[in-house]
């Protein structure tokens, strides 16, 4: 467990660095759409290299055909993320943007695992996780105001 979680500390480290590059890149392309289609321009062909080296094989026709519908629109939300955090990033700062993205992922995962949604097993709400997710609230407030 402890692998998995210094892994998500760095995924975490890397998301704050990854919007500055992009925001940054917005400034020379001149528009957020464009900046985030090339981070992700960029991250397919890094991605197609990887598969490419491991040597993955693609799946089979008739396997993605199985795919629900709605289990295709992963990229949208993640071209949203990265195109509106290229516009937020230097209206709100680094660690207001962060915190910020993160109560409301954490709002999310809330109810995701209450319901057990899209495949996650169920975690029911209780008063112990509102009480975290209040403490992430209050983390807004207080970047926020200082």
């Amino acid at each position: 467990m402890t692998g998995w979680l210094l892994l998500a500390l760095l995924v975490g480290f890397v998301l704050p660095v990854q919007t500055g590059i992009n925001a940054q890149l917005r400034t020379h392309l001149g528009n957020p759409l464009i900046a985030a289609l090339v981070s992700f321009g960029v991250g397919t062909l890094a991605l197609a290299a990887a598969a490419l080296a491991a040597r993955t094989p693609m799946p089979a026709a008739v396997d993605a055909a199985r795919a629900n519908w709605w289990q295709w629109t992963g990229g949208v939300f993640g071209a949203f993320y990265i195109a509106a955090t290229v516009v937020l990033a230097p209206r709100l700062g680094a660690a207001l943007l962060v915190v910020a993205i993160v109560a409301g992922q954490l709002a999310a995962s809330l109810a995701v695992d209450h319901f057990g949604w899209i495949g996650y097993p169920t975690h029911p709400l209780n008063f112990w996780r509102i009480v975290g997710a209040a403490c992430v609230a209050v983390g807004v407030i207080l970047i926020q105001r200082f």
